[in-house]
């Protein structure tokens, strides 16, 4: 047994920083005499450095020592044989570390996927695709396959996507993942299901897999009436009940549908089977934010952290419960950095972006969260939010226009393209009709009832309004529809039932600021005599409530306000 084969051995039994010190020592014996090691364990000792190193995390240099490694291969490769010893100490130990066979030499293919993961782990895609496209077709493992599909379809070259993820599939026809991969990229669940056919027939109880496959067809065609019917059936099967992942697809669809009581108690499920859970935690922590369940979000955040915080969803759910933007700003870059792909992340950062004033930062993040997941409505919201905010009423009104073409008439998209006609006062008899159809088809959906109660307190039409928020709180309780519902009872000078709602919805939301703004306001009406003193006050000095707002913490103040934050304009 020979020095490179405990080098080997070392190797295979994990002890990487021996390895790393050993063939460290070897190579720079290797170094100062050529003659001592043949080429191919040269290119064994380099490999085990390498491998070394990437287990440290040093990805950058272990991409170069796997480089040394390949370049050395080609070395190996033109020699027939070992060079001849030419006597002395070399020759005794060269003696002693014979050449191994060329079967026993690390995988040139295997190095060659290292470094593209290395540069994968580096953000050098490019430099990673390039890599393993130098690998004939034929001696791509599934991995390989695997890792180009992933690379091509964030490039946006969808067809080699395809051609890569098909050929996973015909390796390892239950590659679960690569199937949802050729469904994000449009291709038919017929055709995809065709390719696991012959193992669905011919293993027992894959009878499943069928209906999987059309389960996720439809989440990716933004079909998500059919995609929930199609998942419950699947989870009330007795051998797929109980299933995380399945809890987990069935409360993301809840709240790509604005389902939000039925995806939070989805969410919920899976946690209490898994308490590890950390897939699909940023949009439950979103969803609570929303909520305004600030204190468990952030029991939430900390719990995640403690599991790992090497992935994004504990530091997107940490910018939800932040108070100041900057903060946000961070923590959703962070997520980024963790997982280029968190649509979550993304989100958070461009809502930053555009609560900072810093618009056009945020549309390039909401276009690259539209691009990951064209199908969830919120990524759209947040492009037409910024090109409202920037009076782009033009580009808001086409995007809008888009989404309800292409995604049907729902309520959903409905209240988006009304949102966007409220904006223009020519078009307000338009929205009032869209919104008309929306609850028409989901009488309890929020964003709707919120925007038609704007609508009627334009038109000061304020018992038609009482009546469409008491209709939606009667199945519901929401703090924007509270609050909004004790404004309209303070326009028909109900204040002692408009109290009452400021109380629920800052019951719902501590930090709801126009709830508090609204009872403040009331508590100074019925201390009329007080008022005047503070009025009279406030005028000697120049200032007002704006004054007060000024030496304050704007950001954080508007921070506060969580309808601002969390999408519910």
């Amino acid at each position: 047994m020979n020095v490179i084969d405990h080098v080997r051995d070392m190797a295979a039994a994990g002890l990487h920083s021996n390895v790393r010190i050993m063939s460290s020592l070897l190579l720079t014996m290797s170094n100062n005499n050529p003659e001592l090691f043949s080429p191919s364990q040269k290119y064994q000792l380099l490999v085990y450095h390498a491998d070394a190193i990437f287990h440290d995390k040093e990805y950058r240099n272990a991409a170069c020592k796997y480089n040394m490694a390949l370049q050395q291969k080609k070395v190996l490769s033109k020699t027939s044989k070992v060079r001849p010893s030419t006597g002395g100490t070399a020759s005794s130990i060269q003696s002693q570390v014979c050449k191994a066979p060329n079967s026993s030499l690390p995988s040139e293919i295997e190095v060659k996927y290292k470094i593209a993961e290395c540069y994968t782990i580096l953000k050098l895609d490019k430099d990673a695709i390039a890599v393993l496209d130098g690998i004939p077709s034929r001696q791509r493992t599934p991995k390989i396959n695997m890792m180009l599909a992933n690379l091509y379809r964030k490039a946006g070259q969808e067809r080699s996507a395809v051609t890569s993820y098909k050929e996973v599939l015909r390796q390892c026809p239950l590659a679960l993942d690569a199937i949802i991969g050729l469904l994000s990229l449009s291709v038919k669940g017929a055709e995809v299901a065709s390719m696991t056919m012959d193992v669905i027939q011919s293993i027992p109880n894959l009878d499943w897999l069928s209906a999987w496959i059309k389960a996720y067809a439809f989440i990716h065609a933004g079909d998500n009436h059919r995609a929930i019917n199609t998942i419950c059936s699947l989870e009330k099967k007795s051998l797929l009940r109980d299933n995380v992942d399945l809890l987990v697809s069935l409360a993301d669809v809840y709240f790509r549908a604005g389902d939000t009581k039925n995806s939070i108690l989805k969410f919920e499920q899976a946690q209490m089977l898994d308490p590890y859970l950390i897939k699909g935690m940023d949009v439950y922590g979103y969803l609570m934010a929303r909520e305004g369940h600030l204190e468990d979000v952030e029991v939430l955040g900390g719990r995640l952290f403690n599991i790992s915080d090497q992935h994004a969803e504990p530091w997107v759910i940490s910018g939800f419960y932040s108070k100041r933007y900057s903060r946000a700003l961070y923590l959703g870059a962070k997520a980024i950095q963790l997982n280029s792909n968190s649509v979550q992340a993304l989100l958070l950062k461009g809502a930053a972006l555009r609560n900072m004033g810093r618009v056009q930062e945020a549309i390039i993040h909401f276009r690259e969260a539209m691009r990951l997941a064209p199908c969830r409505l919120d990524c759209y919201e947040g492009l037409i939010d910024c090109y409202l905010a920037s009076n782009g009423i033009r580009e808001a009104m086409g995007m809008a226009n888009n989404i309800y073409k292409t995604l049907g008439a729902n309520a959903q998209t409905l209240t988006i393209l009304a949102t966007v006609c409220l904006e223009d006062p020519v078009t307000q008899e338009k929205a009032k009709t869209l919104l008309d159809k929306a609850l028409a088809q989901r009488p309890d959906y929020t964003k709707a009832v919120v925007k038609k109660a704007e609508l009627l307190s334009r038109e000061q039409k304020y018992e038609e309004g009482i009546a469409l928020l008491r209709n939606a709180l009667a199945n519901q309780s929401d703090c924007v529809l509270h609050r909004m519902l004790g404004d309209f009872l303070v326009a028909v000078n109900d204040y002692q039932e408009a109290m009452d709602q400021y109380s629920i919805a800052l019951s719902l939301d501590p930090n709801d600021q126009k709830s508090l703004e609204g009872m403040q306001k009331m508590e100074k009406e019925e201390s009329p005599a007080d008022a005047t003193v503070e009025l009279d006050g406030d005028d000697m000095e120049g200032s007002g409530e704006d004054g007060d707002l000024e030496g304050s913490d704007s950001e954080a103040a508007q921070w506060a306000d969580q309808e601002q934050w969390f999408g519910m304009q």
